[in-house]
């Protein structure tokens, strides 16, 4: 059965996708915990990051770098966090996160819900910076 995760890359689900490419995409959290939080998630369906290939950690790797810096060039925060915890989906998925203090990084704060127009807003605005990068 297909991962919420694999649904949102292949259309089946809504998703602000910010880069797609052959081995990952990225779309905005629908529970931010910041604007511009987005998943680097691969196409493969593996669960634990310790399980996928060394090619595909590595691409991961470049893209959240690329989505990381479209977030700080758009949103301004102090740093962008980099973290893959796992639990939430049984589907590799690496969080960037602008941040401001390590208590950004607490999931009690994570947005509820945000407006779709307001993920679509923040969608076309990374998807420019990465463009222009």
């Amino acid at each position: 059965m297909s991962t919420v995760f694999t649904k949102i890359i292949r259309g089946d689900l809504p998703g602000e996708i910010v880069w797609r490419d052959e081995l990952c995409a990225a779309f905005l959290s629908i529970n931010p915990l910041s604007a511009g939080h987005s998943l680097v998630v691969p196409e493969a369906e593996v669960d634990h990051w310790l399980d996928l290939d060394e090619g595909t950690n590595k691409h991961l790797c470049v893209v959240s770098r690329k989505i990381g810096s479209a977030i700080q060039n758009v949103f301004k925060p102090a740093r962008v966090a980099l973290m893959i915890a796992g639990f939430e989906v049984p589907h590799v998925h690496l969080h960037v996160v602008g941040v401001n203090s390590i208590d950004d990084m607490n999931w009690a704060n994570a947005a509820a819900s945000v407006p779709a127009r307001e993920l679509a807003e923040n969608a076309e605005r990374l998807r420019s910076a990465i463009k222009g990068a």
